[in-house]
Formats: C-alpha cells, sequence, structure tokens
C-alpha cells in the first residue's frame, strides 16, 4: 500500500498494531482523524496518553482503576460475602453490564496455560488466597471462561480454597463450553451468574 505521507503511513502502520485492525481499517481511521478539527484529534491523543500513564490497577481485586482501591471495593452497598473470580478485566465488564451481580471481584489476570507457559504463579492467585481469611467473605463464585484452560484454572483454585473451608460455586453452564465470557450475550450471562451451582456438582 503506497502513501502520499510519509506521516499518514507512520500513523496506520501504528494504529494497523492494534488487535482487530488492518491497514485498510487503519487508513479510513487517519483519514477520519485527518477531516476532524484538530482539537479532536489532540483530545484523542491526551485522553490516550493520560490512560496510559495514569491508570492503576487496584490493590485489591487487580481490576484496572483510577485509584488504588477501585470503586467497587470502595462502594460499601456492594455485597461483601461474594466474590467472583475471573480471569481477565473484560469479564468484570461483561458482568456488570448484566446488572444481576452486586459482589465484589478478584480478576487473576489470565489462566493457566502450561502450552503458553503461564503457571499459577503468574496469576493474581496466591493474592486471592491471601485476601479471604480476615474478610466477610462467604462464597467464592468462580466466573471462568469454561475452556480447557479455564476449568484447569477453576480446578487449581477450587483445592486451595478448600482449605478456607467456604462456599465455591461456579456459574451455570448456559455459557457455551469452549466460549468466552466477554462474547456471551448478557441475558444468557445474567442467567449463569444468578443461577450458578456449586463446583462440586459438576
Amino acid at each position: 500500500m503506497n502513501f502520499p505521507s510519509k506521516l499518514i503511513e507512520s500513523a496506520v502502520d501504528e494504529l494497523a498494531k492494534l488487535p482487530g485492525i488492518g491497514r485498510k481499517t487503519a487508513l479510513r481511521l487517519v483519514l477520519h482523524l485527518l477531516k476532524s478539527e484538530a482539537e479532536e484529534t489532540t483530545d484523542l491523543a491526551n485522553a490516550l496518553t493520560k490512560m496510559r500513564n495514569d491508570i492503576t490497577y487496584c490493590q485489591y481485586c487487580h481490576n484496572i482503576s483510577d485509584t488504588e482501591v477501585c470503586s467497587i471495593c470502595a462502594n460499601p452497598l456492594r455485597d461483601q460475602t461474594a466474590l467472583c473470580v475471573v480471569s481477565d478485566i473484560r469479564d468484570v465488564i461483561a458482568i456488570e453490564n448484566t446488572a444481576q451481580y452486586k459482589g465484589l471481584y478478584h480478576v487473576l489476570g489470565g489462566v493457566i496455560s502450561p502450552i503458553e507457559g503461564i503457571g499459577p504463579s503468574d496469576l493474581n492467585i496466591t493474592s486471592l488466597i491471601e485476601r479471604i481469611p480476615g474478610s466477610e467473605v462467604k462464597e467464592v463464585i468462580l466466573a471462568i471462561s469454561p475452556t480447557m484452560e479455564g476449568d484447569t484454572t477453576s480446578f487449581y483454585i477450587t483445592r486451595k480454597l478448600r482449605e478456607l473451608g467456604i462456599k465455591i460455586t461456579t456459574i451455570a453452564r448456559g455459557v457455551p463450553v469452549g466460549g468466552e465470557l466477554e462474547y456471551t450475550d448478557e441475558i444468557t450471562l445474567g442467567r449463569s451468574i444468578v443461577e450458578r451451582t456449586s463446583y462440586n456438582k459438576l
């Protein structure tokens, strides 16, 4: 693809590095920005820079946050007895959009995957185990995508949590096996949260 400007080519190259963005789509975005008011482009650049430099992770649940403690963990109206374990930040967003869950979260930051060299020590599992004693948590909900890696992660966490003597459940399998939570429609995901079952019954 030939460009009339090295500046446009450079912008296209950078945008094309984003997931799901090919060079043609990147070119359309660049041309759109070029036609927009200069202030809009500056606002976008400033927002991205500020996000990249200032974003942090909650010290309790590892969710993205603007402060040391995220808005969910800091909200006294959330159910302190329920802790939903997810693999990714996008899963928190997906579950929150169902408006069916009012408890707390814990983001693992991935799943156990020997093929990719990801073990338990690479995830936020230790902090999960450590945050439960002394807390009000009575139930841990494993809301991890039902893939082979996800099930392996759930099994590992269950073995660790059994020593604490708390209730362990998993979301109902209304979510298709092999599917990802972020792509599940809100009705199905919401029903899965409401109708969660004991992990030991699977």
